[in-house]
């Protein structure tokens, strides 16, 4: 028998990358916070990356499920992977509405949210039912 996340498709390098990008972009986003300037071309640069990222995600997770594997839950595992592709582009969208720091602030946020979704898809895909 093999353990639990052995052949998760959500685990490793797939989501590290969207998880060390995410962190990056908030950073960057914080910085611009803090002193006072709207999103610049980086954050939204940084949100486009991290959507790819995102959706590689997601169509591996995708190929998985077709191929005959199954997460734990798959009810909250297919609303998180749902909701975390959504977030970068409404990010960017809510950014654009208030271009002032406080759009910063909103990418801020949602990139301080989406590793907490990428762990939970994780989760959600290693629950063993029961």
């Amino acid at each position: 028998m093999t353990s639990v996340g052995a052949d998760s498709p959500v685990d490793g390098i797939v989501a590290t990358v969207p998880i060390v990008l995410s962190l990056l972009v908030a950073a960057w986003a914080l910085v611009a916070a803090v002193r006072h300037r709207p999103p610049d071309r980086m954050q939204f640069v940084g949100l486009a990356v991290l959507e790819v990222a995102l959706l590689v995600l997601g169509v591996l997770a995708l190929v998985a499920v077709g191929g005959g594997d199954r997460p734990g839950e798959p009810g909250a595992f297919f609303g998180y992977l749902v909701t975390l592709v959504c977030l970068p582009p409404l990010a960017w969208v809510l950014a654009r509405m208030e271009p002032t720091r406080w759009g910063s602030a909103i990418v801020c946020a949602v990139c301080l949210v989406t590793p907490v979704v990428v762990v939970r898809l994780q989760q959600t895909w290693e629950v063993l039912g029961g």
